[in-house]
């Protein structure tokens, strides 16, 4: 009776066992290329390092980190998000590989120092995939940052007011890009002037999340950052 009842019940834990590895394959890690290099930051040791052990964090993802931009239209091929910390010249073929790579629908995390205007010659960049950017920051100091959409899954777990040093962006949006969803901002003291932070840009085709956040170590070391950033990775990889 014993074997009998275990013969029954064979069929059902193949199926829990075939679940189970399906839920394992779904949660895989999430490959992100990280492009530094440049001026005016430490990017080996905030991105390079920091931001890419944050990432690599209980195998959330599997991280790939180049200051060579010549090289991201080999690494995009087996990439699921592109995320984008570079003041260095892009090439054309790269520029049209990144454009390319957001058109297919991949997830872009585009960091403090790609959300300047860069490239003059480049006006798309900013107009199309960061709907703006900043030309301007205040000098290097302490400043409150607030989470303005507790309900997004980008901003879950962090808390909804926290300082920081930083440089504050002085990020505009541009009128001709697709618009932006503010998650996080900062109020300049004793004026009217807020600058979005952390935004969502509303491409058609990609998931894009913007982080104005990341000069040194008061971004890149503290908790919310680093939730912030973890979760934007997950949110554009879809998962």
């Amino acid at each position: 009776m014993k074997n009998r009842f275990i013969l029954k019940k064979l069929p059902i834990i193949v199926w829990l066992l075939f679940m189970g590895s399906m839920a394992h394959a779904a949660q895989k890690s999430i490959r992100v290329l990280i492009v530094g290099g440049g001026t005016s930051h430490d990017f080996d040791r905030w991105y390079k390092q920091a931001d890419a052990a944050t990432l690599s964090q209980g195998g959330l993802c599997k991280v790939t980190y180049t200051a060579n931009t010549d090289s991201i239209a080999i690494y995009l091929a087996t990439a699921d998000v592109l995320y984008l910390a570079t003041n260095q010249n892009i090439n054309p073929a790269n520029r049209a590989a990144i454009f390319a790579f957001a058109n297919a629908g991949k997830g872009l995390i585009l960091g403090h120092p790609a959300l300047w205007y860069n490239w003059t010659d480049w006006p798309e960049y900013n107009r199309q995939l960061v709907s703006g950017g900043a030309s301007a920051h205040d000098s290097y100091g302490s400043f409150d940052e607030e989470i303005v959409n507790l309900n997004h899954p980008v901003t879950k777990g962090v808390e909804q007011k926290f300082t920081l040093k930083d440089e504050r962006y002085h990020y505009l949006a541009d009128p001709a890009g697709p618009g932006i969803e503010v998650l996080a901002n900062n109020h300049v003291a004793g004026s009217d002037v807020i600058y979005p932070s952390i935004f969502v840009v509303k491409n058609p085709k990609a998931r894009i999340v913007c982080i104005a956040l990341g000069h040194d170590t008061a971004s890149h070391d503290i908790k919310p950052y680093q939730t912030l950033l973890r979760n934007a990775v997950k949110w554009v990889a879809h998962q």
